[in-house]
This record gives structure tokens, C-alpha cells and sequence, in this order.
């Protein structure tokens, strides 16, 4: 089969991007789907900061790698030993495919699974198998989807079936933006009704951790970033205070609006000094939880006997802690009722050829989420 993919073949190409085009929009072959994997006809798929990781070198991976993750489409064809799916299927992608065996997986902890983790460091399917090539080369998947392409295959288990009236360029942003965002909250921290919470870093995964703590009944929700554009837009979607983060006093406004610090802090940012005033703001007996990716080589200095002397938390949240053949269909729902807004967070629909020009406003800061529609 052949498609049109974004292929990156170098990481670290200065900014900014619409003029250096580190993704070139080149032609690829598909191969068919093997045992236990579907081929997909992309319909959309929404530009994430751990795609913007990848391409600034934030996030190390195999090159060349044809990127993209949080995507919506159609089964196309199955390979053999498939039986969940089927052609005309609509889906959303996953980004940690599970394999339902190891340990994690057995324990009801899919994030967390080995051979999905290996494969996708690896740069390969869950099968351990390319199905991405270019005349004589192998290109890369990212985290197992490879999105940014008119065709993908990946492993059945990283898709999920949907309801096909369900609008896909929305659907999209369930795979990972809602996911990881509102499953750091109700399943990671468990926030309970009347607590008080704080999410740092209001991109499309941090707006989904406010619209996440409003589910859940907080009663006090901070809203914290550097552009004074996202706090309002925040404020809009129902935050009950705003804070930048690049004022001088912004440790002690948060504790002064809060009485000492909230219970729960969600830092979204995937930065170090995000992470650390998200941990400087959690109360004594509250918990940080973080879903950030900063750099492999950044560390976290914290004083250690807080954690004991004041019964504190740190946690790390990968893909919300989620089941997603569970909590999707679930976050869905909830959307449809009108409990989970998300699409109020699409701010731009763009075409392939102009996924360069969608990073630069990614980095920048002018977009919340961006939905290229294929």
C-alpha cells in the first residue's frame, strides 16, 4: 500500500520549522497487515507535545521515524488471527499497544506493559516487525501508530472500535490529550469531590486535567501557565483562578488563594521547573502527580524529608493510568452528554503538507490542539 507519511530523519533542526521542515511529506509503502494487526485509513490525527519531543530531540527514538500518535480512522484490512475487527471499523489509536499477558498487563496496568514499552522504544510493532519501508529502507513507528500518514498498520492492540457516528477529528484527541489528561486525575490522583487542585501547563493534555478535576467536583481549580491567553481561556472552561507562572510572587499567590497549598497538583508542562512548582504548591498530606516527559537527562531536586515529615506524594501518570478499552469508551460517553468539552480544545484543522507550520505554533504556544485531517 502505498501513503503519504511525515518522515523525520533528523532531530534538533532549528526553529523555525515552516523553513527548515524537519517532517518531509514523502512517499512510503505500508505493508499489509501481518498476524494480529490491522491496516488503518488515517481520517485525522492531532499534533501533541511528545511529537514536538521527538522532533527537538527531547525525547531520544530510532530515525528515520515516520511520527504521530494520537489519531482517529478506519479499518482498512485485518490480518489473520483478528477477530475483534473488521473492515469499515471505526477506531482510535492508542499509543502504548498492550499485550495482555505480562505482569502489568495481568495486574489491570496496561500503561505500563513490557513488550509494548520495548516496542515502542525500538521503534517497531508490538510483533517486533517494520511494516514501513522506503525503497530499500526501514522506517521507524512512532510509539506504534506512525499517524501522520493516509495509511497505517499497527497491532489490534493498540486500536480501539468507536461508535462510527462519532466525529473523528474529534475522536482523535481521546487517544491521548483526554486519556492522559482527565485519567490523571480520576485515575491517577483519584481526586475526590470538594478537593483542591492546580494543573500546570494548559496545553491540550493540561486543559483536559481542568476539564478532568471539574468532572470529578473539585471545588477549587488553579489554572497555571506562562500566556496570559491560555488563562483565560481556562478561565472559560472553568477555572476558578489563573496564575502566571512567570510572576514574581507566583509561589505565594498560589498559597495565599489557596491557604497554604492545594491537595492535588497536576503538572502537564514536561519541564523540570514546571514539576517543581507543582510539587512547591502541593499542600502538606497532598500529591503531585505528573505526566510531563521532560528530557532524559534533567533530574528533580526536591527536599527529601518532606515527603516523610509532611506525608507527601509524588506520582508519575503515564497514558492517565488508563485501560483505554475501558476509560475511552467511557470519556466518550461523557462527551456526548456534554461532561467533557473537548472539542472546545480544537483550535486549528490543517493538511499534511502543513504539519511544519503546525509544529511552529505548537512550540510556540498559539495552538491548544491542531487536528490534521486526512
Amino acid at each position: 500500500m502505498k501513503a503519504n507519511a511525515a518522515i523525520l530523519h533528523q532531530t534538533g533542526v532549528s526553529s523555525p520549522y515552516a523553513e527548515s521542515k524537519p517532517l518531509v511529506i514523502e512517499e512510503v509503502d505500508v505493508d499489509p497487515p501481518g498476524p494480529g494487526e490491522v491496516l488503518v485509513k488515517i481520517a485525522a490525527a492531532g499534533l501533541c507535545h511528545s511529537d514536538l519531543s521527538v522532533i527537538d530531540g527531547s525525547r531520544p527514538r530510532p530515525l528515520p521515524m515516520a511520527l504521530g500518535h494520537e489519531a482517529s480512522g478506519i479499518i482498512e484490512d485485518v490480518g489473520t488471527g483478528v477477530t475483534r475487527f473488521a473492515p469499515g471499523d471505526h477506531v482510535v489509536m492508542v499509543f502504548v499497544p498492550s499485550c495482555g499477558v505480562c505482569g502489568f498487563c495481568a495486574r489491570g496496568r496496561p500503561a505500563l506493559c513490557e513488550p509494548g514499552a520495548e516496542a515502542n522504544a525500538s521503534g517497531s510493532l508490538l510483533s517486533g516487525n517494520w511494516r514501513i519501508h522506503q525503497h530499500d529502507q526501514t522506517i521507524n513507528h512512532h510509539l506504534g501508530v506512525s499517524a501522520f500518514s493516509s495509511y497505517a498498520t499497527l497491532s489490534e492492540h493498540s486500536v480501539i472500535k468507536i461508535d462510527p457516528k462519532f466525529d473523528l477529528s474529534t475522536a482523535a484527541l481521546f487517544g491521548c490529550a483526554v486519556l492522559t489528561g482527565v485519567g490523571a486525575v480520576v485515575n491517577t490522583a483519584h481526586l475526590p469531590p470538594g478537593a483542591s487542585a492546580a494543573v500546570i501547563g494548559l496545553g491540550g493534555v493540561g486543559l483536559c486535567a481542568l476539564l478532568g478535576a471539574q468532572l470529578a467536583g473539585a471545588r477549587q481549580i488553579l489554572a497555571i501557565d506562562l500566556s496570559d491567553e491560555k488563562l483565560a481561556f481556562a478561565r472559560e472552561l472553568g477555572a476558578t483562578h489563573t496564575v502566571n507562572a512567570g510572576e514574581a510572587n507566583a509561589v505565594e499567590k498560589i498559597k495565599d488563594l489557596t491557604g497554604g497549598g492545594v491537595e492535588y497538583a497536576f503538572e502537564m508542562a514536561g519541564s523540570v521547573p514546571a514539576l517543581e512548582l507543582a510539587y512547591s504548591i502541593t499542600a502538606r498530606g497532598g500529591t503531585t502527580v505528573t505526566s510531563g516527559l521532560p528530557h532524559p537527562d534533567r533530574k528533580l531536586s526536591i527536599q527529601a524529608v518532606s515527603i516523610v515529615a509532611e506525608e507527601r506524594t509524588l506520582k508519575g501518570s503515564y497514558i492517565g493510568t488508563s485501560v483505554p478499552s475501558v476509560d475511552l469508551p467511557r470519556y466518550m460517553s461523557l462527551y456526548e452528554q456534554g461532561e467533557l468539552p473537548v472539542d472546545r480544545l480544537l483550535t486549528h484543522t490543517l493538511t499534511l503538507d502543513e504539519i511544519n507550520l503546525g509544529f511552529d505554533r505548537l512550540a510556540s504556544g498559539q495552538a491548544i490542539r491542531q487536528v490534521i485531517v486526512l
